[in-house]
């Protein structure tokens, strides 16, 4: 997440959670820190962006995101992080990725699976 799309994106979450007077948090396994990297440099952060949690291995997930048991690379997965994310760090909002990075697959799917969370006051997407 260090080119312009994810600048664009940062900035975007930025202006909403000003106009919304929202806080924002992270939850992040595969993108290891890459999503707060962006979220902390966008405008105004200190005023919105309250952490993130990088939460690499499985065991860390169901340990600090009481994610359930059975597989972590999931849609599942994510909503709780996302879920859990906001609840431990005091936000508002949200956001959770969870993957499969490689070299191999993990949980049965393929290296580059991707699923990422967004948890808001209004309910939750999860892609």
């Amino acid at each position: 997440m260090t080119d312009g799309s994810a600048d664009a994106s940062a900035e975007l979450v930025a202006s909403l959670a000003g106009e919304r007077g929202w806080s924002v948090g992270a939850a992040e396994s595969l993108t290891s820190g890459a999503v707060a990297s962006a979220l902390g440099a966008a405008p105004d952060a200190s005023s919105w962006f309250r952490g993130a949690v990088v939460a690499y291995s499985s065991e860390v997930k169901r340990n600090l995101f009481y994610v359930d048991p059975g597989p972590v690379v999931s849609a599942r997965c994510a909503a709780q992080m996302a879920r859990a994310a906001a609840a431990l760090l005091g936000a508002h909002a949200a956001v959770a990725t969870t993957g499969a990075g490689g070299p191999d697959p993990q949980d049965d799917q393929p290296v580059g699976t991707v699923f990422i969370a967004v948890f808001t006051p209004q309910g939750e997407v999860v892609d």
